[in-house]
């Protein structure tokens, strides 16, 4: 297989770029450094589509392998044939490839090898033929063998209608075109049964929808209701066409022989080919439904991580708790523990007034700026005490809920005990929920990913997929914003492009001895080569002696920088001072293309470093919305319908957006209620960490269920974000990105096929 071609055209990429791209990942080049450093060579593909790029190019290796194994196995039993040959070579999934292959595939005793090993074949072919001097039981009485136990010429056709049977089932042409019409005209039904939890799945009792339109987040909803035994789940379709599709290729006239055919089909349907194909179904739309919430997973994660370091304030963080106590912890500015203790203001100690004045002299002792309060068990209690604390607070402070999904999991974990070894692990939760505020992606790349919480379903993720996909975006954020080499943690290095855990620490142990005053030192680390060298300079920083080393300029491109300073007049200093005012308006009067050729470099790697250049040291955070910190608090009880506020999206998911507006319980905004034009998914437009303005549609207080809509009076139409970017527009290589984004044009194009192949072959056979 041509992977470049075929990848180049799936991803409408140049076939260059798709072959460089192809060279790079072999060569062990890290996705970021690729991304990053590496424009010219493939058309400037982002990140993202430079996984899919992989993902995609793994497929199909293994494909093509799996396409070598079954061509040596069908060879070595003799039986490889031009067609068959020309057939895998067209095949373009691993189940086309199967299915190729399932007629000589090693199978266990069935029906039909016991027909075979008692010598029905040949009677299988001469009822098959459906000749014209037909007389199949004439012809069974042949195969009548008392020491192979057949008695009777009917044991002999039943023996045959048995290979028959296998033999229809195991017809590759068909399968395929069997397995389209499922996808496209059959159903998904449930029944409720009798379980503990099944009034869970109430919404499910009589629930059928078709294959091809149901969304991602109820086949997820139904394969756990099938799992606690809450359902009965099973795949509905008009048999009888489906059976007469079979027939209409294999029972050729109204001969003996063709009645025996017939039923030996309608056996091969029900018993063979149905059970087979819909459990492949519903394997099929669990792998689509995964697919969707791990990308739902990614979609939310991104913004997660990348949200504003709420930088230069002291921060109290606050670990909300009921019998045990609430645990606090201050941090520094710099992260660092100042003070640690436990009050209790919750039931059932309920003692309010000693925890005021405990975190009044915190607060005073300390000067903090803000309050970081935990998500989790008794929050909302503790979120009232806070906002009462506040009014009586002599200095200005202000609060904000932060989500402390998986802070419960570091503070248990092996990384929790060593950073914090003297601390008890409800005190390292309540640092961690202070960090979260401070610096989220630092603090949250120390938890595993699954535990963070957004998205749906993660617990029913096949989980090496998980974790390959949240760990490459994890990868992506931490290098998209760099690292400080002298202070990062070992946890937030190891994410670096080139590092590992063990490489991490090795920095660490160096610094210990001598700060790093260049990137040129990372060579005299243990373990670290120039491979990895190469990969990492770029996305570490240093506030040295060289301004580059604090930019995202790679070492690699420092000859090209110093000829462009040169070229116009500048110099290092002048980038360490800010004053390259008219640094791109004279790029601009000569060309960046030649500019770029002058220096060495492409142009698109001349403008990142230009880029860099003019903001040394820049944390593309900044740009974002910044948290909102809040000093009052609102009750469910007060929200009415019609009311307008501002909150901040906590998740997208495929129907729809939870949105913080101060109240403890996030709202829904439907996937309808966001805007007066169409779209797909809620990510289109909305991503987590937005702030918008919604109204109340409505409130259950005893659900304890907020409804709320974008179309606000202000805003009729919906769709207002403040200080959000917009949705990412597709770049020309981006068109076609997602390779399975054809898939409903390609399952027209199927059924047609089908169809046109049905109505000739009926045609042919007169009926």
């Amino acid at each position: 297989m041509d992977y470049a071609l075929k990848l180049s055209g799936e991803f409408n990429l140049r076939p260059h770029h798709a072959e460089n791209i192809i060279s790079l990942i072999d060569d062990g080049n890290t996705i970021p450094f690729i991304a990053r450093y590496r424009k010219e060579q493939t058309g400037s593909c982002d990140d993202q589509v430079l996984r899919e790029f992989s993902d995609r190019l793994k497929y199909l290796r293994n494909l093509e392998k799996r396409k070598e194994e079954i061509t040596s196995s069908i060879t070595e039993q003799g039986k490889m044939t031009e067609e068959i040959a020309l057939a895998l070579e067209k095949a373009e999934t691993m189940t086309e490839a199967e299915d190729i292959y399932r007629p000589y595939k090693q199978k266990r005793k069935t029906r039909a090898s016991v027909a075979i090993e008692k010598g029905f074949q040949g009677l299988a072919d001469y009822i098959l033929s459906q000749g014209e001097k037909d007389a199949p039981y004439e012809e069974a009485e042949k195969y009548i063998n008392e020491e192979k136990g057949v008695l009777t010429k009917e044991e002999a056709v039943k023996g045959a209608s048995d290979i028959i049977a296998e033999t229809v089932s195991d017809d590759a042409d068909l399968r395929k075109i069997l397995r389209s019409r499922i996808t496209d005209s059959g159903s998904l039904s449930c029944k409720l049964l009798e379980a503990e939890n099944a009034l869970t799945y109430d919404g499910y009792k009589d629930y059928s929808e078709q294959i091809n339109k149901i969304p991602s987040h109820r086949i997820l909803a139904v394969n756990r209701g099938e799992k606690e035994e809450c359902l009965k789940v099973a795949v509905s379709i008009d048999v009888i066409t489906f059976t007469d599709l079979i027939k209409a290729k294999y029972v050729k006239n109204n001969s003996e022989s063709a009645k025996i055919v017939a039923l030996a089909c309608e056996d091969a349907f029900s018993r063979l080919i149905f059970p087979s194909l819909e459990r492949e179904t519903r394997s099929d739309l669990t792998d689509k439904a995964n697919e969707q919430a791990i990308k739902m997973f990614e979609v939310n994660l991104r913004p997660l991580l990348l949200q504003p370091p709420l930088k230069g304030k002291t921060i109290l963080g606050l670990d909300p708790a009921y019998r045990t106590g609430c645990k606090i912890a201050v941090i520094s500015a710099e992260g660092n523990v100042l003070d640690t203790t436990v009050i209790y203001p919750t039931p059932p100690q309920n003692k309010i007034e000693e925890a005021k004045k405990v975190l009044l002299a915190l607060i005073g002792k300390h000067n903090v700026d803000v309050i970081s309060i935990g998500n989790g068990t008794a929050s909302k209690e503790s979120e009232i005490f806070v906002a009462e604390l506040i009014k009586d607070c002599p200095r200005p402070v202000q609060y904000a809920v932060v989500n402390e999904a998986g802070a419960s999991v570091y503070s248990a974990s092996k990384l929790g005990a060593e950073e914090f070894p003297d601390f008890d692990v409800s005190l390292r939760s309540a640092v961690s929920i202070a960090r979260r505020l401070q610096d989220p992606l630092a603090e949250l790349i120390k938890i595993d990913v699954k535990s963070i919480g957004v998205g749906q379903y993660q617990h029913d993720m096949p989980e090496n997929r998980l974790e390959e996909v949240l760990g490459g975006v994890v990868e992506d954020c931490v290098n998209s914003v760099g690292v400080d080499l002298n202070t990062a943690s070992a946890s937030l290095l190891s994410f670096v492009a080139g590092l590992n855990s063990g490489i991490a620490k090795n920095i660490v142990k160096y610094r210990e001895e001598k700060p790093f005053e260049s990137r040129d030192e990372l060579l005299k680390v243990k373990k670290l080569g120039a491979k990895a060298f190469e990969q990492c300079a770029g996305f570490l920083r240093i506030h040295g002696k060289n301004v580059l080393d604090n930019t995202g300029v790679h070492p690699e491109t420092y000859p090209a920088i110093e000829k462009l300073l040169s070229a116009t007049g500048y110099t290092l200093t002048d980038v360490a001072n800010g004053k390259l005012d008219g640094l791109t308006a004279k790029i601009e009067s000569i060309g960046w293309a030649k500019v770029a050729s002058d220096c060495g470099v492409g142009e698109p790697t001349l403008k990142d470093a230009v880029s860099e250049l003019l903001k040394p040291g820049r944390d593309i955070r900044e740009d974002l919305p910044a948290p909102v910190l809040r000093s009052d608090l609102m009750d469910l009880k007060d929200l009415k319908e019609g009311m307008e506020l501002i909150g901040t999206v906590r998740n997208v998911i495929d129907f729809g957006v939870f949105v913080d507006i101060g109240v403890h319980q996030d709202g829904l905004v439907h996937i309808s209620q966001i805007s007066e034009r169409f779209i797909r998914h809620p990510s289109e437009v909305l991503k987590v960490g937005d702030v918008v303005k919604v109204k109340v549609m409505g409130v259950d207080l005893i659900k304890k269920k907020i409804s709320l809509t974008m179309k606000t009076a202000d805003n009729p139409r919906g769709i207002e974000v403040k200080g959000a970017q917009a949705p990412r527009e597709r770049k020309p290589q981006d068109k076609n990105r997602n390779f399975n984004q054809n898939k409903p044009q390609q399952r027209k194009e199927r059924q047609l096929e089908g169809d046109d192949l049905v109505k000739a072959l009926m045609k042919k056979f007169g009926r």
